[in-house]
């Protein structure tokens, strides 16, 4: 069945799909699929003639028809439902999709709009970041972030301990120019600041055999091409 629009709108309607960066799929008030878009296309594998008419779990699994009528009525109350799902391509494959369901009047009063976006980028770089968030915490070596102006903005326990701080709280109302003022490390602060990367050899405090050496690294922290702060590692030689 085709989606019955006037010429004029129909026109601007399919403009509007197309130029669309997540995937849409239309479906009637039960489910089944009246129109995609070519971003869904692109994601799920499909032409609209393949999945003409089919139900809306043909691609996305867990929308089976009671969840659909579940959902129309979750709209009855608000004007869209957002939900998590597990899209389906045709090849078999599976991607995490976030989905955005609202009402249109097309063809009939109570039309789905289902818009989706493939979040299994977001989901990888969030992996990713918790990775590195975990191995700086779990660091021997004292690692910290400071904004530009010396304000310490990230620290890990190591830096913590070796500082004397209590928390990631009171490390955050110290700064770079309290706690490190052995020279050349001001000026080799202020080095990173202009892209440099540093290294130096200090000797912590204490008498004979008590006293350590620790060497120290700073180095721009970039955004892009963007210094915005630096970023540093304390560690025992």
């Amino acid at each position: 069945m085709a989606l019955f629009v006037p010429k004029d709108r129909r026109s601007l309607f399919r403009q509007f799909l197309g130029g669309m960066y997540d995937a849409v799929v239309i479906t009637d008030p039960n489910g089944h699929i009246l129109d995609i878009n070519p971003r869904a296309t692109e994601h799920f594998g499909y032409e609209l003639d393949d999945v003409l008419d089919q139900q809306v779990s043909v691609l996305m699994p867990g929308l089976q028809a009671e969840i659909v009528q579940r959902i129309r009525k979750g709209l009855e109350g608000d004007r869209h439902v957002m939900i998590n799902v597990n899209g389906k391509t045709r090849a078999g494959g599976k991607f995490a999709c976030e989905v955005t369901v609202s009402m249109i009047d097309l063809m009939n009063p109570g039309d789905l709009v289902f818009t989706i976006r493939n979040i299994e980028k977001r989901r990888a770089v969030i992996k990713a970041y918790q990775s590195k968030v975990n191995a700086f915490n779990i660091s021997s070596s004292g690692l910290f972030v400071c904004d530009a102006e010396g304000r310490f903005v990230e620290t890990n326990v190591a830096f913590r301990d070796m500082m004397d701080l209590a928390d990631e709280e009171e490390a955050r109302t110290r700064t770079f120019a309290e706690l490190m003022t052995d020279d050349p490390l001001p000026a080799n602060f202020v080095k990173a600041l202009n892209g440099e990367t540093t290294v130096t050899g200090i000797v912590a405090e204490g008498e004979g055999e008590d006293q350590e050496e620790i060497e120290i690294t700073l180095a721009p922290n970039r955004v892009g091409n963007k210094v915005i702060g630096v970023v540093g590692c304390l560690m025992m030689v």
